[in-house]
């Protein structure tokens, strides 16, 4: 492949028919969670452009019905039921069990708490077995028994059945079925990766794995790749001295058309930013934890994509039940000749994304307020 042929296949396997919110989070295997919502979180971000008439919150408010399931893979984020078996058994980070090891007697009331309770909503767990605050992940603090909850999410004696306005509300996990080996786990992380990212790079693939730590099974990932394309399952193709991987056998259909569309900071298609560089040749930076006075393009901007090419971004917000769009462009030459074309996929995809936050019966859009590109 040449770097044009890798750029365009990357965005017509990102982008195919609109579905049904399972059959969109089955094709994908899995969808990134954040907690952020500027105005939407990523997860509606991500699946607004592949689920048909996709709303903010469909994914929490469909989430009990649905056979999916919240955990961390090399992130946290939501997955089909039946990838289950590729995340477990796995060993707990050294913090988790220094964690568990602290507090035993809490997690037995817990355990036996989740054995009496259909559901743990984490304020009434506090307020019958509370035992007051600790330190967090992320240097702030959490009631020992909301640590507690997540920490049997992670060990596999929770799960989340639903979520109260953002919040997890968990239960106890069913039993799982028998554990697959080693070997049989990891080539179904990769397949599970590689159907996300392709065409990935493969240093980001190995770097995934190593973002799993101990959640992964003990086996030799690169060996494991190397099997599979001796197989013929995966090709690996060198674009300007960069190894990519991409399933062998794949057809896609190039849907992207006169299209523009605003992206989550997650999507698959942007995570990996090594690859987003090398495609499109400009770093984007989620500058959301950047402080204000360094922050280049705003708290919380969404690439722009146009056509095949990521040309700029979009900072969105919602002001008196209005959409406010501005806008911001590496540079113009892309849309040479297509002015017009673009103005009218914008004002589009402005109006989609109304929609997608407010309902069809909100006011229209306004207008785009533009923005000089650096």
């Amino acid at each position: 492949m040449t770097r044009d042929e890798l750029r365009r296949y990357a965005v017509a396997r990102a982008f195919g028919e609109p579905t049904d919110l399972l059959a969109a989070i089955r094709k994908l295997g899995y969808v990134q969670a954040d907690p952020i919502r500027a105005p939407a979180r990523a997860q509606d971000l991500i699946l607004r452009h592949r689920v048909n008439g996709y709303g903010v919150d469909d994914l929490e408010n469909q989430y009990p019905q649905l056979p999916l399931i919240e955990d961390v893979l090399h992130n946290y984020g939501f997955l089909p039921r039946e990838h289950v078996t590729l995340l477990y058994p796995r060993m707990l980070s050294s913090r988790w069990r220094n964690f568990i090891d602290e507090h035993r007697p809490l997690r037995r009331k817990l355990l036996d708490y989740l054995g009496e309770q259909d559901e743990a909503h984490p304020r009434e767990v506090e307020r019958r077995l509370g035992e007051g605050a600790r330190v967090n992940g992320w240097g702030g603090t959490s009631s020992a028994t909301t640590l507690m909850l997540e920490a049997l999410h992670r060990e596999g004696r929770a799960c989340v059945r639903r979520r109260d306005n953002g919040l997890r509300v968990y239960a106890r996990a069913p039993p799982r079925e028998a554990a697959l080996s080693p070997v049989a786990r990891a080539d179904g992380l990769i397949d599970l990766v590689i159907n996300l990212y392709a065409p990935l790079q493969e240093r980001t693939l190995m770097r995934v794995f190593s973002m799993m730590g101990t959640h992964k099974p003990e086996v030799d990932f690169a060996r494991r790749i190397e099997v599979q394309i001796k197989r013929g399952k995966y090709h690996r193709s060198m674009v300007d001295g960069i190894a990519y991987l991409y399933p062998a056998h794949e057809v896609v259909t190039d849907c992207a058309g006169d299209a523009v569309r605003f992206l989550a900071p997650f999507d698959p298609l942007v995570w990996d930013r090594a690859r987003f560089e090398h495609l499109w040749g400009w770093a984007y930076r989620f500058e959301a934890y950047t402080p204000p006075a360094r922050r280049e393009r705003g708290y919380y901007a969404l690439p722009l994509l146009w056509r095949e090419h990521i040309i700029g971004w979009a900072n969105t917000s919602l002001e008196a039940g209005d959409l406010r769009v501005q806008t911001g462009y590496v540079s113009r030459k892309r849309l040479r000749g297509s002015t017009a074309a673009f103005n009218s996929s914008l004002e589009c995809e402005m109006e989609q994304y109304r929609c997608f936050l407010l309902g069809s019966t909100q006011p229209a859009a306004s207008a785009v307020k533009a923005v000089s590109p650096p």
